[in-house]
């Protein structure tokens, strides 16, 4: 037969029961807040709920939707931004670097050829200095000319050179050859002029008012003298035929 529950016994075992009760009652809610606790992050303040969350967290690699970029993008940013004006302040320095030195390098350059050319000036000067003195110590020597048929028709070129009077060496040789043969005292007594009383005189037989009209200065008034004859001729050849040249006959 089962015990009586009311017995003494029983009342022990029954007080016992709920003092029990209360122990287990407040170890589980002790376990609550304390898991309660774990589940909060360390950062955060202390929170009392009446029960434990029983949700599992979830994790997750995918990058959060709609967020500025950090701190650290806009440092990398500003970063990039100083060195690109950095980079834009050398190209600068190093082109307004490289233009000075070709500023300079052309300065140098013309004054290397300005030097220069002050120097051959210099020594130009200095040349024509010596050549001067040269000539003042050492006078030139005056041309001379044989006294015979060659020297006289060669000095009469040079003349006739001088004062552009046209004719060669060979046009005064023929002309002289068939004139007088070379003879400057030759005189004509036979011809019109001659009965004119204005005979063909010297090497070319000019008449005396034809030298008169004719004679180039420099040279002598005497209608005999070799020189004088033969520039008077060729001069009066010259105005009439173009040249001595020209004449193959009297003229």
């Amino acid at each position: 037969m089962p015990k009586n529950l009311n017995t003494p016994g029983h009342s022990r075992l029954t007080k016992l029961t709920k003092q029990h009760k209360i122990a287990l009652a407040g170890v589980a809610t002790l376990g609550a807040a304390a898991l309660a606790f774990s589940a909060v992050p360390g950062g955060a303040g202390t929170t009392t709920s009446d029960a434990a969350p029983t949700a599992k967290i979830a994790y997750s690699s995918e990058p959060i939707k709609g967020v500025k970029a950090s701190v650290t993008d806009q440092l990398a940013g500003a970063s990039l931004k100083t060195e690109a004006i950095q980079a834009k302040a050398d190209a600068k320095a190093k082109a307004a670097k490289a233009k000075a030195d070709a500023a300079a390098k052309k300065k140098a350059a013309a004054e290397a050829a300005a030097k220069k050319k002050a120097e051959a000036a210099r020594k130009a000067k200095k040349a024509a200095s010596r050549s001067t003195e040269r000539v003042r110590i050492q006078p030139v020597a005056a041309k001379t000319y044989a006294n015979n048929l060659n020297g006289w028709i060669n000095q009469a070129l040079d003349i006739m050179r001088a004062k552009g009077i046209p004719g060669s060496y060979n046009g005064l040789y023929k002309n002289i050859m068939r004139e007088s043969s070379g003879n400057p005292s030759a005189i004509n007594g036979w011809d019109i002029n001659a009965v004119n009383g204005t005979p063909s005189i010297g090497l070319l037989q000019v008449i005396q008012p034809t030298f008169n009209a004719y004679h180039v200065s420099g040279t002598s008034t005497n209608i005999y003298d070799p020189v004088a004859n033969i520039t008077a001729a060729a001069n009066y050849a010259a105005n009439r035929y173009g040249s001595i040249d020209n004449v193959n006959s009297a003229y």
